[in-house]
């Protein structure tokens, strides 16, 4: 009997001091901070804010089809991961010889590989929000620094 008083006691202890606790850190910000989501959903074919064509600032010189897409912001945001370290055989930035022997099928079949993915290259380089003007501006900002 004595020993589970002295259970009941300390938990009830420990409970106590857990409230103590977690009322220090209980403002109304705090909460909202542990309760925001952690991201949001968007749908294909929508435009969340997160479209690479906007972070370069209307850099016009990466050609690509749509005069306001910056195919260098695009590639920043997404390619550069794989493209300047080489990742999974990915042909690196400014290495012409590789470039010219992809490009000898052609801009088409380029495009068309980096648009529905081709080998380790996923489609769109793994970002399906963007679109087939991205994409391709960001091909030919490449193409045009691997020259």
């Amino acid at each position: 009997m004595k020993s589970s008083k002295l259970i009941v006691g300390c938990l009830a202890t420990l409970g106590l001091t857990g409230l103590t606790f977690a009322q220090e850190d209980a403002s109304h910000d705090t909460i909202a901070k542990r309760l925001a989501p952690v991201g949001d959903l968007c749908l294909q074919g929508q435009d969340c804010g997160t479209s690479a064509s906007s972070a370069g600032g209307g850099d016009t010189s990466a050609g690509g089809g749509d005069g306001d897409i910056d195919g260098q912001a695009v590639y920043d945001a997404v390619c550069m991961a794989c493209h300047d370290t080489g990742v999974a055989n990915a042909p690196k930035k400014g290495d012409s010889e590789t470039w010219s022997q992809r490009l000898e099928k052609g801009t088409d079949t380029l495009y068309s590989h980096v648009i529905n993915g081709f080998n380790a290259m996923p489609p769109k380089g793994g970002d399906p929000s963007l679109s087939d003007a991205e994409v391709k501006a960001a091909v030919d900002y490449l193409l045009e620094a691997s020259q």
